[in-house]
């Protein structure tokens, strides 16, 4: 059995890890985490990577794939492409336990999830890693780490690859 009191990092969710106590603030992240993300991933339509003490979950997020219309893109993210949907990945969901907040937790699942949007981006091909926030609090999260608001959606959030891999290196 895993330490409890020690900090593992994120991993593909399975119906051993805890989300019972799992408790964000947000009801709708709670909710996700607790009854669609497993579903979700049996139906092959996203992928949760939960980070845990022990066994109990104190941070998750969700990635998908998806497009994002030229209105929509940052000039970024659109520019020299042809008029085509331009493929992303979907950061779907970002949560972090109330109990963990303030720790660096959720500057380390994003870390986490630019790096597997990378090594998507490596064998598929990706333009952006694009996020709804849910709101403003969470829009300047994502801001602080370079993502760009969306021309005609304030909520709707991209960041280009090339600058995901900049960051990084």
């Amino acid at each position: 059995m895993k330490n409890s009191g020690l900090l593992l990092p994120p991993e593909l969710l399975t119906e051993l890890h805890d989300r019972s106590r799992f408790a964000c603030g947000k009801p709708a992240l709670n909710q996700f985490l607790k009854k669609y993300a497993l579903i979700n991933q049996e139906n092959e339509i996203s992928r949760t990577y939960v980070a845990t003490r022990g066994d109990s979950v104190v941070g998750y997020y969700t990635l998908a794939f998806g497009s994002v219309s030229h209105a929509e893109a940052t000039p970024s993210v659109n520019a020299q492409l042809p008029q085509y949907p331009i493929p992303v990945i979907l950061l779907a969901r970002l949560a972090v336990d109330v109990r963990e907040k303030g720790k660096g937790l959720g500057k380390g699942l994003l870390k986490d999830a630019m790096l597997r949007t990378l090594a998507a981006a490596d064998i598929a091909g990706l333009r952006a890693m694009l996020t709804h926030a849910k709101d403003e609090d969470a829009k300047q999260f994502y801001l602080r780490y370079g993502f760009q608001e969306s021309p005609i959606e304030p909520l709707t959030l991209m960041l280009n690859i090339k600058d995901i891999r900049a960051s990084l290196s």
